[in-house]
């Protein structure tokens, strides 16, 4: 590892990557918790293993080939070059550095840190979708977001070589679009197809309310999700680098952390506008829904999406202004479009992450306008419209479309949707039967004992 300086950097982000990772997976326990809360209770076990195995699903299929796409697609369509193949050399599954040993510490924490991205992206769109798909159907959805379309949609837009920051001067530091404007508008894609739950809306269209089984248990898996953001916004960052640690591109002579693009920034800066983020959500929640716990805690999390595009350069005043917009704009919009199309989300996934996080993208083009996208010369300078352009990729090219079309095969094959008969009863139905006949069993028994 040469020097001891350079051995000392390499374990100190080693270890850092571990720990956003070990933060992050506290997202994905806060969506187990959060599902089972607005799930009803005749679905509770189907909700909670939909999402759960999604984890070894996705995780297995990353390890084979989703992590390749990352090093080898940054050109896109062969827009401003070939595939990257040598570049992304050392992330096949059978090579050296994909395994154990003690030459290279940081691909296995790194690659860790993308497939926790990689389970955010398929949670997101397992909660909308609760109570009436197949479980199959989810996981094979599960596998195309969390494996193919987010790391491509990284590979384009959140590589410091990525053809969207080179030619559109795309910037997207903490992922509102590259993973939440695509997993809401995947699900979204999904929820077209899918179908409203049996009774969402009455014979004149009007929408009911189904509200969550356990609030307290959805404000409890909310609180783990906001924690498991701290992760998030960390693995968001390369630790620590030296001014020529990147062929001389970071200019001065202080070692310094870098976003995923490798311009400087700061944990401290983040830190102030992840806060004033998830503040400003929070408080607009509270107002334009009332005081409604769901949507409150909701919108702390549209809050900090709708800011995440430009969090390493806004003011912390404009992270909370921009985290407002983004709930207020979630809130309205989810019931827009419950009215209008009919479309029943049943945990406010598709709002909450895709409008706030293409929202978030399209703010991020106007308010950082001129700033550089990288630090490597030649690069388009942040603008609205390249923001524009990546938002619609990330929502409607790489989220919705490929969701419908993949939704769409499995609709006509009969596997997308749970049958009615069995939506009426309950997806649990056999496992609440047997607790039933176990429960009554014990019951007898204690009576005869009693005689």
């Amino acid at each position: 590892m040469g020097n001891n300086l350079d051995a000392l950097t390499t374990l100190f982000t080693e270890f850092y990557y571990w720990v956003t990772v070990v933060f992050m997976f506290l997202i994905h326990v806060g969506f187990c918790l959060y599902e089972v809360a607005a799930s009803r209770r005749r679905n509770h076990l189907h909700t909670l293993m939909k999402n759960t195995m999604c984890i070894p699903l996705v995780t297995i299929t990353f390890f084979f080939f989703g992590w390749w796409i990352y090093f080898a697609f940054p050109n896109g369509p062969f827009i401003t070059g070939g595939i990257e193949f040598e570049a992304a050399s050392g992330a096949r599954a059978f090579d050296p550095a994909m395994g154990t040993n003690l030459q290279d510490h940081i691909n296995g924490v790194f690659w860790a840190a993308f497939l926790l991205f990689s389970w955010t992206a398929a949670s997101i769109v397992s909660g909308s979708v609760i109570e009436r798909i197949r479980s199959g159907a989810f996981w094979i959805l599960a596998v195309v977001i969390g494996s193919c379309t987010w790391i491509i949609d990284a590979a384009w837009g959140w590589h410091y070589g990525g053809w969207m920051v080179k030619v559109l001067g795309y910037h997207d530091a903490y992922a509102s679009g590259v993973i939440h404007a695509i997993a809401g508008g995947f699900a979204l894609g999904v929820l077209v197809v899918l179908g409203p739950r049996i009774g969402k809306f009455r014979p004149d269209g009007t929408a009911r309310d189904i509200p969550p089984h356990n609030p307290w248990l959805a404000t409890l898996g909310l609180f783990l999700i906001y924690t498991g953001f701290w992760g998030f916004y960390a693995a968001c960052n390369i630790p620590i680098i030296s001014p020529e640690g990147i062929d001389g591109v970071i200019t001065g002579e202080t070692w310094t952390a870098t976003n995923i693009y490798l311009a400087p920034t700061t944990l401290s800066a983040i830190t102030f506008n992840f806060l004033m983020s998830l503040s400003g959500g929070l408080l607009m929640g509270y107002v334009v829904s009332k005081g409604d716990a769901f949507w409150t805690y909701s919108a702390g999390l549209a809050g900090i999406i709708a800011a995440s595009a430009g969090n390493d350069l806004y003011h912390p005043i404009q992270a909370m202004f921009i985290g407002a917009i983004g709930a207020f704009a979630a809130y309205k919009l989810h019931y827009f479009v419950e009215r209008t199309f009919k479309i029943d989300d049943a945990v406010g996934a598709v709002a909450v992450h895709g409008y706030a996080g293409f929202l978030g993208v399209v703010i991020a083009g106007f308010m950082l306008w001129g700033q550089p996208s990288s630090p490597y010369a030649g690069y388009a300078v942040i603008n609205p419209v390249g923001n524009f352009l990546g938002a619609v990729i990330m929502f409607g090219v790489l989220g919705f479309l490929p969701a419908w079309i993949i939704s769409t095969v499995l609709n006509s094959f009969g596997i997308l949707r749970i049958p009615r008969k069995v939506e009426l009863e309950g997806l649990d139905f056999e496992a609440n039967q047997a607790y039933l006949a176990a429960v009554e069993e014990v019951r007898q028994a204690e009576g005869l004992m009693v005689r």
